[in-house]
């Protein structure tokens, strides 16, 4: 509320309620004037009548239920206006996405989003609805701003205690006029500093006061730090939350093993990264007559966390930790998340396990859960586990002896599983995940995909089976469930690339209906031919985005029925939603099953915090790539076209997991036009091709950081330059 509301509100004798005033305005077909409202409840036009109802009126407006024109107010429901938050590209688009979950997306040009932001909460009028398409409108109102203080890269110095800086969020297209106040020294430029902005001063200008500086901006903890507040991620946890941790015991007591399964003669062990420092869950498989049985077992947070409580409340407004290169803001304490929840060997751990009986196949037959105490055997890396089991070091096996049998019929069971899974029709796109390497003062110094091996797909096909038992078990039971499902894929993306294909070697191969086995058969006809990264590519595009979600529409990705996540409540709250309702079926009574409102809206907050993450950590690597290359710039480097466009082309580089844009007004040989059905690039006048996955060589040409954008041209425009080292 503005200082001249609060004013108001305090001034005001006798109050006007919202519900009386609401109803003032619901009885009447059109938008209202004070005068007209003040008749219609029967008041006097003098100042002291006007005070209240203009307090009741500032009140709805700040709600979003009423939106001013001109003199008039009027119901927002009733004039084609929607309550939304404004998210803007960084092309200059950018789009309302309503609160309203029925409502489609609304279009808002540049020209069009006033003096709004991305991620500010504003209300938009729908100006055209188009057939076919999002509509289009306006904003017309900024109801609360997404950043009150913004992360700016100072530009220059201005005098008179003032600095010129830009915003770091690219998606933030103004500068800050900075000043800095008493006693506060100026940040030099190329500085982070932390702004408040004010008012706006030009149309791409705004005045700003200092709050804080961050540090030098090629520092990557101040790069971390600016795309935490970018994105709104908590960094600190509240008193009330730490004192609960802090009281929680250092290790579990008998007192806690009542009522649990004693699984501590388990052959448990637990397989993580070398780096990982938490450890949720914990494996172990046996052999039986003709089969396996698997024991998963994952910390039982629930047990230290009652719902309602502060640090459960912290833990759902985060609703997952978030992972940087060098940082990790955890969903929970690090009293919990390193220690009493961290399943270490040798310590008595409390767990939720869910045990599954597997055919030779893999084929599950049965399952079972139970709260459970156990003792992990070993803390293993992958590494370990794959010079033990596929490099066959002798070394390691040694090492790893007293579980090294476990290890062998683990990989049995996992290689069953993988094939079943494959089987089904389970799509695997197999793209390599980067690893950003640090020198020992913390600097960027490359960008490899991370190493990967069986090792690792081990534990994932032990918590898909778990997490898909899980689902199941509930859902036959017809309890609550918050399902991990994924929608089919975008349907006209695909009859674009089968329409692509038919035309192609691979024309008998394009399925009829697009089932998770017919897309995953197309994906294996294309490995080893010219056509493997424009099919693997252009499926990927097509694919919607996981979510959880009350109500199960299964897995499409994973060909699962069944899908939830239910093997991390360290560090997702959706899992702990799903071990406090799988306990309460396992007879614990201190669980309450959640309303289906409860679920309906704890799902969209998962899913749309979940998405930040994302965000945030796809936008930390795009600024350590920018760092890294700002080095190279000058250099050629090889590389093959990942996607194009009607203004370029970007190409994935081969000496670092980065990928630049090569535009089209730098082909000088040629005037190109974008075929969008035939997804390539075509020279009018030599007929020349480019198409994904095409090898190219490159120079890197500009890093902007500000903007995060990494400019190439064609090597052959800049003859001459060695290949990047």
């Amino acid at each position: 509320m503005t200082k001249k509301r609060k004013n108001a509100a305090k001034e005001s004798g006798d109050s006007i309620s919202s519900k009386r005033l609401l109803r003032v305005f619901s009885q009447n077909d059109k938008p209202l004037t004070i005068t007209e409202i003040l008749n219609a409840l029967g008041l006097s036009k003098g100042k002291k009548a006007k005070k209240p109802v203009k307090q009741a009126l500032y009140e709805l407006m700040d709600q979003g239920k009423l939106i001013k024109t001109g003199r008039a107010y009027g119901l927002t429901e009733r004039m084609s206006l929607v309550k939304g938050v404004l998210e803007v590209h960084r092309s200059g688009i950018a789009f309302v996405i309503p609160e309203d979950k029925r409502r489609k997306d609304i279009f808002v040009r540049s020209s069009h989003q006033g003096d709004a932001w991305h991620g500010d909460k504003v209300m938009a009028a729908v100006t055209r609805e188009r057939r076919g398409k999002n509509p289009e409108g306006r904003v017309v109102r900024i109801l609360e701003r997404g950043l009150a203080a913004l992360p700016a890269v100072v530009q220059r110095k201005l005098g008179g205690g003032m600095v010129l800086a830009r915003p770091a969020d690219p998606k933030l297209d103004f500068n800050l006029m900075l000043k800095a106040e008493k006693g506060q020294s100026l940040p030099a430029v190329g500085q982070i500093a932390l702004a408040a902005p004010g008012e706006r001063l030009e149309e791409r200008l705004w005045e700003a006061s200092l709050l804080d500086v961050l540090g030098q901006e090629e520092d990557v903890s101040v790069q971390e730090r600016l795309v935490k507040l970018n994105h709104q991620i908590p960094t600190e946890f509240p008193a009330e939350a730490l004192a609960q941790a802090e009281n929680l015991p250092q290790e579990p007591t008998e007192q806690d093993f009542e009522g649990r399964a004693d699984l501590r003669g388990v052959g448990f062990v637990t397989i993580d990264g070398a780096k990982a420092r938490d450890f949720d869950d914990a494996v172990c498989v046996e052999r039986t007559g003709d089969g396996y049985r698997l024991h998963v077992a994952i910390a039982d947070v629930s047990h230290y966390v009652p719902e309602g409580s502060p640090l459960d409340v912290e833990a759902f407004t985060r609703a997952n930790s978030y992972y940087f290169p060098q940082s990790v803001e955890p969903m929970f304490p690090p009293r919990l998340s390193n220690g009493l929840c961290s399943l270490n060997p040798q310590v008595n751990r409390l767990a939720v396990a869910a045990s599954m009986d597997f055919s030779a196949s893999g084929e599950m037959r049965a399952s079972s859960f139970a709260k459970a105490v156990i003792k992990s055997n070993a803390r293993l890396t992958y590494s370990q586990v794959h010079r033990a089991l596929h490099l066959n070091d002798q070394d390691e096996r040694l090492k790893l002896k007293p579980v090294l049998p476990m290890l062998e019929i683990a990989e049995e069971l996992a290689r069953a599983l993988n094939r079943r899974r494959k089987d089904r029709g389970s799509i695997d796109f197999d793209l390599p995940e980067p690893e950003i390497m640090f020198n020992i003062v913390g600097e960027t110094v490359d960008i490899r995909p991370k190493a990967r091996n069986f090792a690792h797909q081990i534990i994932e096909e032990f918590m898909i089976a778990a997490n898909e038992a899980v689902a199941e078990h509930l859902e036959n039971l017809g309890l609550p469930c918050m399902y991990r499902i994924h929608p089919a894929p975008d349907i006209e993306k695909l009859e674009s690339l089968f329409e692509l294909l038919s035309h192609t070697e691979l024309g008998p191969k394009v399925p009829k209906e697009p089932s998770p086995k017919a897309l995953q058969e197309l994906i294996r006809a294309s490995e080893d031919t010219d056509m493997e990264f424009l099919v693997s590519r252009l499926l990927l595009r097509s694919m919607k985005q996981a979510q959880y979600h009350p109500v199960n529409e299964g897995h499409f990705g994973l060909a699962s029925e069944s899908y939830c996540h239910f093997t991390s409540p360290i560090r997702r709250y959706a899992d702990l939603m799903v071990h406090r309702i799988l306990k309460r079926d396992l007879g614990d009574g201190r669980y309450a099953l959640p309303r289906p409102k409860r679920m309906e809206e704890a799902a969209g907050h998962l899913s749309r915090t979940e998405r930040t993450a994302m965000e945030a950590e796809r936008e930390i690597l795009k600024r350590l790539t920018c760092l890294l290359l700002r080095e190279r710039v000058g250099q050629t480097f090889t590389g093959v076209i990942s996607s194009l466009s009607d203004f370029g082309f970007f190409v994935e580089l081969a000496e670092v997991m980065a990928d630049g844009l090569v535009r089209l007004s730098r082909m000088h040989d040629d005037y190109y036009a974008f075929l969008p059905k035939e997804q390539i690039l075509l020279g009018s006048h030599t007929g020349r091709v480019l198409k994904l996955g095409q090898k190219v060589q490159v120079v890197l040409e500009d890093v902007n950081l500000s903007r995060l954008e990494i400019d190439l041209a064609p090597a052959q425009e800049r003859p001459g330059k060695p290949p990047a080292a």
